[in-house]
């Protein structure tokens, strides 16, 4: 792998081609990322390339008088993190991830990554966290079909059998059952990049991606080609 990025899905849109070809997209603000660690096969026993996106402050604790701790920034960068990103030479980031390049080697800390790294045309595989729909029953979160809606039915919405009382007597694996649904990590191959903006650090892909907008997504390029 040569080509990958850390991008904030921005939302969806639609692009003409030359050929009046109407596409639907959805538009990516992809990195600058920054290279943060280089990963050997010396030091680590294998090689990668550690980069950092997305804005962060410094978690700050003081104490007052009285001996109370208050933390500035909560949700943001520890002591050890903040000396992680102080020893590469750049700004605190929000995300980290490692991607494993091929020419790891070639880049060094302090290091920009953008958008122009693709171009149009190029095939991608898109990873995101998909949007949570909290706890939903086996109609919804499975495609069930509903029971009779007569009053006297008292079987609406409920998801079924769950198992035999004698044979087998137990609910088999995989069942269709009420529970958490959604904000789950999914991963979209072979998608295409129609167009990029390496101004603006934008990329159009063709089709959609998981996630919510201002949702964090993975871009690499694809290991599945068309067939």
């Amino acid at each position: 792998m040569k080509k990958a990025i850390m991008a904030t899905k921005i939302g969806m849109t639609q692009v003409f081609q030359e050929d009046g070809t109407l596409i639907p997209v959805t538009v990516l603000e992809a990195g600058p990322c920054v290279v943060t660690q280089i990963k050997t096969m010396e030091n680590d026993g294998y090689e990668a390339v550690q980069v950092g996106y997305g804005e962060a402050k410094e978690r700050i604790t003081t104490v007052d008088k009285n001996g109370k701790k208050e933390v500035a920034h909560r949700h943001g960068v520890g002591k050890a993190m903040k000396g992680h990103f102080d020893k590469a030479g750049v700004q605190v980031k929000k995300h980290v991830k490692e991607f494993r390049f091929e020419n790891a080697s070639e880049y060094k800390p302090g290091d920009e990554i953008k958008a122009d790294i693709f171009a149009a045309g190029d095939k991608i595989d898109a990873t995101a966290v998909t949007k949570g729909k909290g706890f939903q029953g086996a109609i919804k979160r499975f495609n069930q079909h509903r029971g009779p809606m007569g009053h006297g039915s008292k079987f609406h919405r409920h998801q079924g059998s769950n198992g035999s009382s004698s044979d087998p007597s137990r609910v088999f694996k995989g069942k269709g059952m009420p529970g958490h649904m959604g904000s789950v990590q999914v991963t979209v191959r072979n998608l295409e990049i129609v167009r990029v903006d390496a101004e603006k650090n934008l990329l159009l892909v063709k089709g959609a991606i998981p996630g919510p907008k201002k949702g964090l997504v993975t871009i690499k390029e694809t290991t599945k080609a068309d067939a």
